[in-house]
Formats: C-alpha cells, structure tokens, sequence
C-alpha cells in the first residue's frame, strides 16, 4: 500500500500506553484502543496484518534486523520507532518488545508495550538513525550494522547492552 508521506508528528501523550501483541512471524493479533488511534487503522485493518504496516521509510532496517534477532533468540528489546500512520502522519515511541514463551520453552509471541519518546531521545536518535539510513542506502545493510554497532562502542555501549542504552537515551 502506497501512501503519501506528510511531516506532521501525531502527539503521543505522556500518560497514552501502546500496546500490542503478534504472533511469532510479527503479524498483529491485538491492538489495544490507544493504537488503533494513533495508527489511524480501524481494528480490523491491523489484526492479522505484519506490524511492518506501520514502518516509516525513515526507519533504518538494522534497528529492525536486531530488534527480530533478538526476539528470536529469546531476549527482550528496546528500540525507538517511527511509525507511519494509515494517513501520511508518523508518531514516536519507546517500544518493548517482550517475548513470551510457552511452558514447554518455545516462543509463543511477542507483547510490545510502546511510551511517548521523550525529547532529549529524539535529538540522539533522529541523527542517528538518519546516519544509519544513509550508510544503509549507500553501502548497504551490513555497512549500517557496523555502523551502529562502532557509535555503540563509541559510546560505551555494545549490541549487548543495547536496551540499556535506549533507556539511557530515553530519560
């Protein structure tokens, strides 16, 4: 679905909790009311459809590339995304994508509980993630891993202690 990309942000409020659940392949199984609203979708148009609906063009790959390496290894994630509205709008948030397992150990899906980004975190992340579309569009995927993965070590940080460093960013 093609879609008209307009500069306008959608205020997330402080007090506003996205919530979302997916099965294990990413596609959406719940929305809660405060999604649906900001997405602009009514409920039927996201259930059952890949969270991918709402990917900003702004959004680098490698966040993604390591947001779904690491829930498939298990592991929770923080990442700031940029969504894309079903009108052209976008709006940011802190995401936490968590996994849940089934007794047996195995993935059963993925629960992603999404706050206002605040504004100091959009002052680092916008550039960088700005920098790492570039470096993606100019010498590829694995040329903009590698550049996040050296502004991390920049900063004392590694894809290890990623989540970490977004919640650092974040307050």
């Amino acid at each position: 679905m093609s879609r008209e990309i307009l500069d306008e942000e959608i205020e997330v409020k402080d007090v506003d909790i996205v919530v979302s659940k997916s099965n294990v392949d990413g596609d959406i199984t719940y929305a809660n009311q405060i999604f649906v609203k900001l997405s602009g979708y009514v409920q039927s148009e996201l259930l059952d459809k890949p969270h991918s609906i709402l990917r900003h063009p702004d959004m680098p790959s490698v966040i993604f590339k390591f947001l779904w390496q690491e829930l498939k290894a298990g592991n929770d994630v923080f990442a700031f995304v940029k969504n894309l509205t079903k009108d052209g709008k976008y709006y940011w948030t802190l995401a936490n994508v968590r996994v849940t397992k089934n007794p047996d150990g195995s993935l059963r899906n993925y629960v992603s509980t999404r706050r206002k980004m605040s504004e100091k975190a959009k002052k680092t992340i916008i550039p960088l993630y700005k920098a790492l579309l570039e470096k993606e569009k100019s010498d590829g995927a694995d040329a903009s891993w590698q550049l996040l993965n050296d502004i991390l070590v920049k900063n004392g940080a590694s894809m290890q202690t990623f989540n970490d460093l977004m919640k650092k960013i974040q307050n």
